[in-house]
């Protein structure tokens, strides 16, 4: 019952027949060798009765010429490796055990995939489940069209492995890999002649018969052919030049979407020789990176006419050169398939979000293996960069598209690099694995869940980025990092026109894109750059005070008090930076304390005031806007050059997604009697008339009075009445929503607020809460994607009023939603109040936003009023 026939008689006496469970690769000179060997195997399984199924890639006519009794199935593997390996193992799961299989050849996958690396990847992945299935299947090869190290995966892998040869129209089949079986001459070349394998053990026929054979040691693989017949292309005409152009953009960046067609339009085959040149294994480069080559690409064909002022060179000579590789997403499947996890990566996207399967993924791939050659690989890149550091950054298929951001779900890893080269490489493989897990991290489910994306395709490739800046003793950093939009709908004075904003610091740009405990970015815009939004009297309270840096002597990232960076700052450049603190200056005189040196605040100034740089900045954008016919959101760097110019680094672009700011809406006069709150200033959305169905309140001073641990609980329970709230919410809490320090506001995801129609900060002077306005952070990033209304309310500022008793009055609604015991003592700080009638007014041009109910009766009917006005 575990035997059977290869339908050869002999054969099946040279290699002891074979077994259930065998995989059969023949590695074969042309699909007619292959048939010869195969059509005894079909005839011999029919006549015992066996289920015979042929799995057919659809590139060619079917191999067996009687398909009588056969069950056909067609696999398409133009929809991608994998939906393809997935429907594959699904049609295999359907069929059942004890089918006897036929397949088509595996080098017709290269068609679809145009890499190797896939093929092995395909092969690794199914052949395990047919061994588990009881079945038999025979894989035709061709040989000479996949690379040694191919090969060697597939006989490492296969159970059964057989060199087919015709010399002088004789066959001829030599074992390469028999799996536990043996005898004195079974791997010795065997001639077949009808139903007999005749061995050949003469030392002198085994000579003469290997010697006729034509054989590469170790032949490109097809997309390293690829790569050369486009570097003969670049040198020839312009149709040549095309379809090389088309083939390589179908590889690296697909052939779908709207940043795929904007590839068609920008890149050149230049560019994409560029990328090919510094690609680790094969596949997409994903998004991130292809924003980043786009981006640039834009820049340089832009031309010097559109930034007259900025040089010669236009934008291209203001911008530094570029030096990053690129990590294939084919090396992150390789990856999950060698270390046995296929299955459940296959798995995680019918699971959903919260499924066993991403959570095991997500748990075991920081212990990962990486398989040799792409270890050998990696280490070629960290040669190239040296001791230099560099950032390991996520570039998922769907990252930085249109409509998915992706801010902040997954990560990016420095490395500061040093060490001795098995140090750097372990570090190195190190940020791979954390940015590979961070694909099955909890908060890059939700997003893709929320967003209906768990289905689709979504490997992750990576952007290897030399870091951009200087080194200042031990100290690596750039002069000023930031992030910025071309477009500022969510505006903060009605008085500037829309010319893009920035969100400015000194140091690595990481504060700039995350709410950093107790510290603040320059917001510019720049339409009038020196113009601040906070108040002149408070430029220190609302400025940065410490640095992010890479250590080189540490080996590490930290952050440091400026103090300690003004110490290693030459003095031109500490002068871009810093201003003097008027205000601060002003209480130390009346307090009596001189002497001490003029306080200064970060600010900028000279930077802004003093150099192109706003300038520079201003064309990028507009640039990059008018190609991506769309707003934009970049990631930069900033750095001095010795003529006194400074030059900029662009490290990310993607589409900035925004609802618009829509028709005026005018905003009734306020009503203090039903005014749950209002602001003049310091809100950020369109213009929108919205009902409020509920409004959930964080009570401040319950807040205060609560732990650390009790506080990341309020967190959690936010976000099931974010998922259970049917009807606009308005969230209101104590300082930031979504920090990451418990002492500075709720440590929430976003993905615990992704379902509120509005988001308030408020003051809270007794705990030290107060919002900040994070203009280009993620937190920012998200809120403009989602299309939440967000509103910071300043209680010592004017025309702010905030009346938390017309919705602490009403029954609270909380116990519905949470109604375990353990919740008891979180129902004093969770207020959810039922609101009928509440409309909350926003207008971008008069700078209000109002909440309120219409009347005293639609007041009166929520209960608001049974306290009277306070």
């Amino acid at each position: 019952m575990t035997r059977a026939s290869t339908g050869i008689p002999g054969l099946d006496d040279t290699i002891d027949h074979l077994r259930i469970g065998d995989n059969v690769v023949w590695q074969v000179d042309s699909v007619a060798d292959f048939q010869a060997v195969v059509a005894p195997f079909v005839a011999r399984a029919r006549a015992d009765g066996r289920r015979l199924v042929y799995l057919s890639f659809g590139a060619r006519t079917p191999l067996l010429d009687d398909l009588d009794s056969v069950e056909v199935h067609t696999l398409d593997p133009s929809v991608g490796f994998e939906r393809f390996a997935i429907a594959t193992h699904e049609l295999l799961a359907e069929i059942g055990p004890l089918g006897f299989y036929v397949v088509d050849p595996l080098t017709d996958l290269h068609r679809a995939w145009h890499s190797d690396l896939m093929v092995l990847n395909f092969f690794k992945a199914t052949c395990p489940y047919l061994f588990e299935l009881d079945t038999i299947a025979y894989f035709p090869l061709l040989r000479n069209r996949h690379s040694y190290a191919t090969v060697a995966g597939i006989r490492e892998t296969t159970q059964v492995l057989l060199d087919l040869h015709r010399i002088d129209d004789a066959l001829y089949v030599h074992p390469l890999k028999v799996w536990q079986r043996h005898s004195p001459t079974m791997f010795f070349p065997h001639r077949l002649d009808g139903g007999q394998a005749l061995s050949i053990t003469s030392s002198t026929a085994t000579t003469q018969l290997f010697a006729s054979l034509a054989r590469r040691i170790d032949p490109p693989d097809v997309w390293q052919r690829m790569v050369e017949d486009a570097w003969t292309a670049l040198a020839g005409d312009a149709a040549a030049q095309e379809t090389a152009r088309q083939t390589l953009l179908g590889v690296l960046v697909g052939g779908q979407g709207r940043m795929a067609e904007l590839s068609r339009r920008r890149l050149r085959l230049v560019d994409l020789l560029a990328v090919a040149s510094r690609l680790v294994g094969t596949g997409r480069i994903g998004g991130k990176a292809l924003g980043v080559l786009l981006a640039r690409a834009i820049l340089e064909q832009s031309g010097p006419e559109l930034a007259p002022d900025l040089g010669a060179d236009g934008l291209a000579g203001r911008l530094e050169p570029h030096d990053s590789f690129f990590v294939g997403s084919d090396v992150f499947v390789s990856f999950l398939v060698s270390n046995g996890w296929w299955r459940d990566w296959a798995a995680h996207k019918a699971d959903g979000a919260d499924g066993a399967s991403a959570a095991r993924l997500h748990e075991r791939i920081p212990g990962g293996e990486f398989p040799r050659g792409v270890r050998e690989d990696f280490l070629q890149v960290l040669e190239h960069f040296g001791q230099a550091p560099i950032i390991v950054r996520s570039s998922s298929l769907l990252e930085d598209d249109y409509g998915n951001a992706f801010a902040g779900k997954y990560d990016s890893v420095f490395c500061a690099n040093q060490g001795t080269p098995q140090q750097r490489l372990a570090a190195f493989e190190d940020a791979v694995r954390t940015v590979y897990a961070s694909a099955v991290g909890p908060q890059a489910l939700r997003y893709r869940a929320d967003r209906g994306l768990l289905d689709l395709d979504e490997q992750m490739a990576i952007l290897v980025q030399r870091v951009s800046g200087d080194l200042h003793g031990e100290l690596f950093f750039p002069l000023a990092a930031g992030v910025a939009n071309s477009s500022s709908l969510y505006v903060w004075d009605a008085s500037l026109p829309d010319a893009g904003m920035a969100r400015l610091v000194l140091g690595l740009g990481t504060r700039a894109v995350d709410r950093t405990g107790g510290d603040y970015a320059r917001i510019v815009s720049l339409a009038d750059p020196a113009a601040n939004p906070a108040p002149a009297d408070e430029l220190g309270r609302w400025s940065q005070r410490r640095v992010d840096v890479l250590d080189l002597a540490a080996n590490t990232t930290t952050t440091l008090p400026l103090a300690r960076i003004q110490a290693q700052l030459a003095g031109p450049d500490w002068s871009l930076l810093a201003s003097p603190d008027a205000a601060a200056a002003r209480r130390l005189r009346e307090l009596g304390r001189t002497g001490r040196g003029v306080p200064e605040v970060i600010d900028f100034g000279r930077l802004l005031r003093g150099t192109d740089f706003p300038a520079l900045l201003r064309a990028v954008l507009a640039c990059l806007a008018e190609a991506y016919d769309h707003p934009v959101d970049i990631e930069f760097t900033v750095n001095p050059e010795r003529d006194g110019t400074v030059s900029l680094n662009l490290v990310q672009c993607r589409p900035l997604q925004t609802r618009g700011v829509g028709g005026a809406v005018g905003v009734p006069a306020v009503a203090p009697e039903r005014c749950l709150l209002a602001t003049s200033g310091n809100f950020m959305g369109g213009n929108a008339r919205l009902p409020i169905d509920w409004v959930v309140l964080v009570r401040p001073d319950a807040y205060l009075a609560l732990g650390e641990p009790d506080r990341y609980a309020v967190a959690r329970r936010i976000g099931v009445l974010n998922r259970a709230l049917d009807g606009a919410a308005l969230l209101i809490g104590p300082g930031r929503w979504g920090t990451s320090m418990p002492s500075l506001g709720v440590p929430t995801h976003f993905t615990d607020l992704n379902r509120f129609t509005a988001l308030v900060e408020t003051t809270y002077a007794a705990g030290g809460f107060r919002p900040e306005l994070s203009y280009g952070s993620h937190f920012f990033q998200e809120l403009v994607e989602t299309g939440i209304c967000y509103a910071a309310l300043f209680d010592d500022r004017p025309g702010v009023l905030f009346r938390p008793e017309l919705v602490t009055t009403p029954p609270n609604r909380y116990a519905a939603f949470c109604p375990d015991a353990a919740d008891a003592k979180l129902a004093e700080v969770i207020q959810v109040a039922r609101t009928p009638g509440l409309m909350l007014h926003a207008d971008v041009t008069e700078q209000r936003l109002l909440v309120q109910w219409p009347d005293d009766a639609a007041a009166g009917r929520t209960g608001a009023l049974a306290e009277g006005p306070a």
